[in-house]
Parts: structure tokens; sequence; C-alpha cells
């Protein structure tokens, strides 16, 4: 029983951040009922042949959620009885904050998109590490972890280092955020200097623990073929174990809504339907760039999954696994059927 579109018809007349948070409280209620949440979101698909064995864990389908929408950790369970197969947290600062003033998120629904300027709006490295260690189930749950906005970028590695301590025993597996384009300056820590250093000084931190825990890096898709040159070397370099490609767009083009209506809106993060080919493309040059490396770094994919064959562009373009957020938003639990059932055939 697939009760989403009627769903989407209800929370589609909200504002969209309204919407984010009443979502958020039902899936907090029907989470009490974990057998009515799963019958309520459709038939979930589990096959051995969905399972995949990467970063060390095993993760039960390909299909995860991305960063953003479960901001602080308040869904982790809930997500995975909808079908989810790991789940990506954050993303996380050390102290908490507001974010950015309202509004800041926005619906494209003509372009089958959303544009965001949160501003790493969050409860902090302490809450959200207590909130991990309460969580019920044994879903794959990866850290999303950033800087905050009063840290200049030269003080940044502490930020990083901070989060990195706090959810260590409490996450999966960590990925280090510095493409977002809603934080000021942060998308200049993706210089081939900056991002050494910060990756290196958590590798340091992370050969130092008795188990070691994974450490990814998320990517804008505004990055050009050199700068993702220099990402892939510094990958090499720091040995973290892989690519989150890719963030949100700082771009417009392509859309369909007015000019007008685009200034009005203002700057942010363009998820969804517009940035699917761009996502890709920079996915797929990655992927090239290691297909001979003795040690491939795990690439997952996320950007503009708005369909079942989205999904499978990714996996053929290089992904070892793919990650929702707009496509999610726009269509709900289905799509994460619609993906396995895809990958069984």
């Amino acid at each position: 029983m697939n009760l989403y579109p009627i769903a989407k018809q209800l929370l589609f007349q909200l504002d969209a951040e309204e919407a984010h948070h009443f979502t958020i409280h039902q899936l907090q209620l029907l989470g009490k009922f974990p057998r009515l949440l799963s019958f309520l979101s459709g038939k979930k698909i589990s096959h051995p042949s969905l399972h995949r064995h990467i970063l060390g864990l095993d993760f039960p389908n390909p299909v995860g959620l991305a960063a953003g929408l479960d901001k602080n950790g308040d869904v982790i369970d809930e997500m995975g009885h909808l079908g989810f197969g790991f789940v990506e947290i954050g993303t996380i600062t050390p102290q908490p904050q507001p974010g950015n003033d309202k509004p800041r998120l926005f619906r494209l629904i003509s372009d089958e998109a959303i544009i965001n300027r949160m501003g790493f709006n969050n409860v902090g490295a302490e809450v959200a590490a207590q909130k991990l260690k309460r969580r019920k189930t044994n879903i794959i749950v990866g850290a999303n972890i950033g800087k905050n906005k009063v840290t200049p970028n030269e003080k940044a590695i502490r930020d990083y280092e901070f989060c990195f301590e706090k959810l260590f025993d409490y996450a999966d597996y960590f990925v280090v955020n510095v493409s977002s384009p809603n934080t000021p300056g942060l998308r200049a820590l993706q210089d081939k200097d900056s991002l050494t250093a910060i990756l290196s000084s958590l590798q340091d931190i992370n050969n130092r623990k008795v188990n070691t825990k994974p450490i990814l890096l998320k990517i804008a898709p505004d990055l050009e073929t050199e700068q993702i040159t220099d990402v892939v070397d510094v990958v090499r370099k720091t040995q973290i174990q892989g690519i989150v490609a890719t963030n949100t767009t700082i771009s417009r083009e392509g859309l369909h809504i007015s000019n007008q209506e685009i200034e009005k809106i203002g700057a942010g993060g363009l998820s969804g339907k517009p940035v699917t080919a761009k996502s890709t493309q920079v996915l797929k040059y990655i992927a090239a760039e290691v297909q001979t490396d003795i040690q491939k770094p795990v690439l997952i994919g996320v950007g503009g999954i708005m369909n079942t064959a989205d999904a499978l562009e990714k996996f053929n373009a290089g992904a070892d696994l793919v990650q929702l957020y707009t496509g999610f938003i726009y269509n709900g639990p289905e799509l994460i059927q619609s993906i396995n059932r895809a990958l069984l055939k």
C-alpha cells in the first residue's frame, strides 16, 4: 500500500520547512509501531543479492538516505523501517547552531527540485552523539560533519576533529562536508592544501583508535576538472576510504521557473532533477580516474536520483552505493523499493 501520493498532496500545501518538521514528527510517532510504518510505506524489498559488503560494513541494500534530511538523527530507525539500507545524518557541527534566517527551504515543483540555504542548522555534536547512542536498530549510520559558521577557515580543522571524536563511538562511517554552499567560505576548504590538512588530521586520529572508522569526502558538483583531479590525489595521499559525489549545486542553469522567481528565492544549494546529469558526470570522471588504483575509493552516488533509471545510471557510472534526498521528497519510499527491484532483475 503506497499512501505517499496522498501524503505528498497534503505536505506540499505546507511551507517546505514546516512540512519537513511535520514529517519528522509523524515518523517519530509512527516509529513506535514499526510494523505499521513498514506497511504504510509499501512492501520492502529484501534479498541476499541486494546485500553489499563495503567499507567493512554489511549493507542490507545499497540505497541510503543522504545527509540533510535527518540532520539530528531523529528518525534513524524509522528510515530503516521505510526501507533504506543506511542513513547519513547531519551535517553535524561541534556546537549547536540555528542556521540561516528563514525562509530557507523552497520547492521548485515544475523542476522537481529544491533550493535550500539551511546553513548547517543542528543540535551539535554532543546531543547528536546521545541520539545515535539511543537508536534501537542496527541500521548503518554515517555522520556527516562540518564546521560552525563562526569558525574561521584557518581553525576549521579543530571543528572536524571535535565532531569526529565526539561521534566516533556511535557512527559507522564519517563524511567530511566541505562542499555545502550555505556556510560562507566553506567550499574554499576544497582547496588541495586545506583538504589535505583536514583529512590527514582525521586519519591520524583514526589510526590511533583500536578499530578505525571509514572516512569519506563529500564534494561539490561545481568543481572544475582540475579540481576534481586534485581531490582524487588528496584522497589517495590521505588514504581515506571514499568520495560522496555530489552535494548541491549553486548553478541555476536550465530551470523552468522564471528568472524573477529564482531571484526572489535567492542563494542556496539546488538539488533534484536539475543536478542529475552534472552529478553523474562528476561521479563518472572520478570512477575513471581511480579505475586502475590498487585501493579504489568507495564511491557513493548522490544528486538528482528521481527515478529508477537515475539510480541505475549512477551505478553504471561507478557508484558502489547511492543516496536519496530530493527524489525521496518527491516520490516517497516507493522509490527505494523500485530501485531495489530493478537491481534484482
